[in-house]
C-alpha cells in the first residue's frame, strides 16, 4: 500500500456523509434528449446497490448537481438517498445547508465529482474524490482518483473503498453470502 492508499484510506474512515455529483460522476455525462426535449440519463446498477450499501451501513450519502432534473430526483428516491440538491451552480451554498440539514461537519464529509464546478467541494470535505475522466484539474486536487470511470462502476467502487476503510465492508457482503 502506497503512501498515498493510506492517506485516503484514513480520510475514507472518517466518512459519515458521503456526497455525489450527477453528470459525470453517477452517468458517463453524456446528455441523450428525446424528440420532445427531455433530457435522458444512464444510471450504472453496481453504483446503486454501493449507495444502498452504504446506507445499511450507517453512512449516510447526499446528491449535489448544478443541473435540476425529475430524473435525479427520481433515481435518488429509488435508492434512499434523502439529501438532494439541485439546480445551484455554486456548490458551496448546497453544501453549507446540507451541513445545517445534517449536522456533520466538513470533514466527516466525502464527495465524488469530475469538473472545475466541484472544486470548491473538493477544498472543503475530508475525502474528495474525482473519477479517471475527469478534469485534469478535478484530479490533481482529488486524495483518491477511482479506476473506473463515472457512470461505469466509479460510485460502486468508492463506496467499497469506504466500506473496507470503516472496517464494514465484510459485514455489508454477510447478508448475500448466506
Amino acid at each position: 500500500m502506497s503512501t498515498t492508499d493510506s492517506t485516503a484510506l484514513h480520510k475514507a474512515a472518517q466518512v459519515r456523509v458521503m456526497i455525489f455529483d450527477v453528470d459525470g460522476v453517477l452517468t458517463d455525462g453524456k446528455m441523450q434528449y428525446s424528440a420532445e426535449g427531455e433530457a435522458l440519463k444512464s444510471f450504472f446498477v453496481h453504483d446503486g446497490l454501493g449507495i444502498q450499501l452504504l446506507h445499511k451501513m450507517g453512512i449516510a450519502t447526499a446528491i449535489i448537481s448544478a443541473r435540476q432534473t425529475p430524473i435525479v430526483t427520481k433515481r435518488a428516491a429509488d435508492l434512499g438517498i434523502t439529501h438532494v440538491y439541485q439546480g445551484n451552480h455554486d456548490k458551496r451554498i448546497t453544501f453549507a445547508q446540507l451541513l445545517a440539514d445534517t449536522g456533520v461537519s466538513a470533514n466527516a464529509c466525502g464527495f465524488i465529482g469530475d469538473d472545475i464546478i466541484d472544486l470548491p467541494l473538493f477544498s472543503r470535505v475530508g475525502f474528495a474524490v474525482s473519477v479517471p475522466n475527469g478534469h485534469p484539474e478535478a484530479i490533481r486536487r482529488a486524495d483518491y482518483v477511482t479506476q473506473a470511470h463515472g457512470g461505469a462502476g466509479a460510485v460502486r467502487e468508492i463506496c467499497d473503498f469506504i466500506l473496507r476503510a470503516q472496517n464494514k465492508y465484510d459485514a455489508a457482503l454477510a447478508p448475500y453470502l448466506e
